[in-house]
């Protein structure tokens, strides 16, 4: 392997090792109310995007598995979260969307939440390292150059 390829993989490792620190402190900090923090992330994504997304959409920008997904929809729309609407485009398919619950319910979790990863990633990097941080990984997320005005438009991931 070449020296480039040895560092990508370091890097990567890197990478994931920091995720996975990150997020063990994310899932133990109580911020989530009755939600749990996979469920919150629907939530968030679908407040990123402009329109309703069919469920095929919104899976794409989750980790979790289609089943798995479809599943979690449907309590989130059992507990008035979300809801499903007409995909005009297409007479047999479902978009789906916040409702006002739900936008309620992600705002006031989102801002503890917001505030938990500021104090996890500044006590770690000084601001040119968070500017640096950012261009990276969109730059690897396929989405060079995005600021954080583009990124209140689209889902992340």
């Amino acid at each position: 392997m070449s020296d480039r390829g040895r560092l990508a993989n370091h890097a990567w490792e890197g990478l994931l090792s920091a995720h996975a620190r990150l997020m063990k402190q994310f899932a133990d900090a109580d911020t989530w109310q009755d939600l749990s923090m996979r469920e919150y992330d629907v939530l968030y994504t679908l407040s990123k995007c402009r329109e309703p997304l069919r469920i095929g959409e919104l899976h794409r920008h989750v980790l979790l598995s289609q089943p798995a997904l479809s599943r979690m929809v449907d309590r989130l729309a059992e507990r008035g979260l979300l809801e499903r609407c007409p995909d005009p485009a297409d007479g047999r398919g479902v978009r789906l969307s916040l409702t006002d619950a739900g936008r309620d319910k992600q705002r006031s979790i989102g801002r503890g939440h917001a505030a938990h990863v500021a104090r996890a990633v500044t006590a770690e990097l000084s601001r040119d390292e968070l500017e640096q941080l950012a261009v990276i990984a969109w730059k690897l997320a396929g989405r060079a150059g995005t600021t954080t005005d583009d990124d209140q438009k689209e889902p992340r991931q």
